[in-house]
C-alpha cells in the first residue's frame, strides 16, 4: 500500500499562506514519509486546518513549496490529486438521504467518467473500504441513523474508497464519546501501521492520537514551534510554549509516555 523509497510523500518548504491581511502560515517546513503518522497540534487559530487544505491543494499559498510524491501540488489535476490524497474534514454532518454504501461509493468519483456506472473494481474498492473500517454491517443503514463514531468511520471509509494512500484528517475524534474515540484511534493506528497509509491528522488529543504518532508538528500563530517525536513533546515547558498553558504530566500514558493534563489555577 505505501509508496516505497526515500522521497517524502508530503513535503513543505517555507510554506506561507495569507488570508486577507493575516499571515495564517509563516514559513512551515515538514516532511512525512511513506507509512508515517504526523499529528499536527496547536491552539485554535494556529493554522492547522489551513495546513491540511494546503497539503490537499485546496488552499493557495503565497510563498514556499508544497510537494506530493516529489511533484508540486499545483502540478496535479484535481481528479489526479484525489486519487493520491483523501481529505476527511472536521464535520458532524449526517449526509441526509444516503445509505452508508451509497455514501462510500461517492468516494470513487475520481475514477469515474461523467455519468458512468460503478465497475466491478469500484464495487470491490468500496467493499474493501467498508471492511477495513469495520462498517460493512452498516452498509444498508441511512447515514442519519448512525452514531457520531459510526459516521466518522464511514467518512474514513469513503476516503479509503478514493484509492489514495495519503489520508488527511481534521480533528477525527471530535464530537465522539470515549468508546468511539478509541475505535477511531485503533482504526487510524491499524491503517498506518499495518496497511501502510500515510496519515496527517490535526488533533487536540495529546493522550491518544498524538501518543500514537511518529512525528508531531506544533504550530503557534502559523509558525512551527515544535517538530519531533511525541517523547520529546511531552515536556511541560514545551507544551506550555505550544498551548500557552501549564501542564501536569503523570505516569500511565500510552507507549510508556506520561499522561498530559492541563493545569488549572491553584493546581
Amino acid at each position: 500500500m505505501a509508496v516505497t523509497g526515500d522521497r517524502p510523500r508530503l513535503e513543505t518548504r517555507d510554506l506561507r499562506v495569507r488570508l486577507g491581511e493575516t499571515d495564517v502560515l509563516n514559513g512551515v517546513d515538514l516532511e512525512v514519509g511513506a507509512g508515517e503518522l504526523l499529528a499536527v497540534i496547536g491552539p485554535n487559530g494556529a493554522g492547522k486546518s489551513t495546513l491540511l487544505r494546503s497539503l490537499d491543494g485546496l488552499q493557495l499559498s503565497h510563498g514556499g513549496e508544497v510537494e506530493v510524491d516529489g511533484r508540486p501540488v499545483s502540478g496535479y489535476r484535481r481528479r489526479e490529486l484525489a486519487q493520491v490524497i483523501s481529505f476527511v474534514p472536521q464535520t458532524d454532518v449526517a449526509a441526509d438521504g444516503y445509505t452508508v454504501r451509497a455514501f462510500v461509493e461517492m468516494g470513487r468519483y475520481p475514477h469515474l467518467a461523467a455519468w458512468s456506472a460503478l465497475t466491478a473494481g469500484d464495487r470491490r474498492a468500496v467493499d474493501e473500504a467498508l471492511e477495513l473500517t469495520e462498517t460493512d454491517h452498516l452498509a444498508a443503514r441511512f447515514m442519519t441513523t448512525l452514531s457520531g463514531g459510526e459516521r466518522q468511520r464511514v467518512w474514513i471509509a469513503a476516503a479509503l474508497a478514493q484509492g489514495g494512500t495519503i489520508l488527511l484528517l481534521d480533528e477525527p475524534t471530535s464530537f465522539l464519546d470515549y468508546r468511539h474515540q478509541v475505535q477511531v484511534l485503533d482504526l487510524l493506528n491499524r491503517l498506518h501501521c499495518e496497511v501502510g497509509y500515510t496519515v496527517v491528522a490535526v488533533t487536540h488529543d495529546l493522550n491518544g492520537l498524538v501518543a500514537d504518532a511518529d512525528t508531531v508538528l506544533g504550530l503557534v500563530d502559523g509558525r512551527v514551534e515544535f517538530s519531533g517525536p511525541p517523547e520529546e513533546l511531552f515536556d511541560a515547558a514545551i507544551l506550555s510554549r505550544v498551548f500557552g498553558n501549564e501542564f501536569v504530566l503523570v505516569a500511565g500514558g500510552r507507549h510508556g509516555l506520561p499522561l498530559v493534563m492541563p493545569a488549572r489555577n491553584g493546581s
